[in-house]
């Protein structure tokens, strides 16, 4: 493989990968924006956090998961309390209704891209399913 032809896979990936993101994202009920629902999804896989260390895993300035926080707990998807080793820091931590929140959107969003799946050939689905390793690995922390 050439480095033209790597860096034609490479933008074609970032490409695809970013328009389906986008795309899906629009599907599902009104509410937070991308930003709170990803934070909810990690407080969710993660437990509570942090408001920096939330902010370090969305790759996000301390400032803006501050913002994004305090929407989240206006709305009732976050709890935030004084962290107890250094009161300086704040803890988040989702609430029932922020699990129903992400598990809601996950479902939608599952939803309309096996609904796009099905469109595709065996072939291409194929295909897809032995490309998750390698998709996998790339956002993986070890990477």
């Amino acid at each position: 493989m050439t480095l033209s032809s790597v860096q034609d896979v490479s933008g074609r990936l970032y490409l695809a990968v970013g328009r389906l993101s986008r795309s899906l994202r629009q599907v599902g009920v009104p509410g937070p924006g991308h930003g709170a629902i990803s934070a909810l999804a990690t407080l969710v896989h993660f437990g509570e956090l942090r408001l920096g260390d939330l902010a370090a895993k969305e790759g996000v300035a301390a400032a803006t998961m501050s913002r994004i926080v305090a929407t989240l707990v206006e709305a009732g998807y976050v709890t935030r309390e004084s962290d107890p080793v250094d009161r300086r820091a704040w803890l988040a931590r989702v609430t029932e209704e922020g699990e129903r929140l992400v598990s809601g959107v996950r479902s939608s969003r599952v939803v309309e891209l096996n609904r796009r799946l099905d469109r595709l050939s065996p072939d291409a689905r194929e295909a897809l399913t032995a490309a998750l390793p390698a998709l996998e690995a790339l956002i993986s922390d070890e990477s």
